[in-house]
């Protein structure tokens, strides 16, 4: 293997655009991001599901019909 030929891998601080602020490990001077863990609606809890046209309802009505997994069907 050839000698310092690797970047240094140090601590940094990463700031969010919301404001929050990690230390994380980089081989970047700081680093900044558009959005975190505290700020995704994801992790917040705030995430919506954007249904178009019905298509949600759509599926679980058509799924709701359907013979459960490992259940035969009856005989015609």
């Amino acid at each position: 293997m050839k000698k310092d030929i690797h970047p240094k891998y140090k601590l940094v601080t990463a700031t969010c655009a919301c404001g929050n602020e990690f230390t994380t490990g980089s081989t970047l001077d700081s680093i900044k991001v558009e959005i975190c863990s505290a700020c995704h609606p994801f992790f917040t809890g705030k995430q919506k599901l954007v249904d178009t046209a019905g298509r949600v309802e759509r599926f679980q009505r058509k799924y709701a019909k359907a013979p459960k997994p490992g259940t035969k069907k009856a005989p015609k």
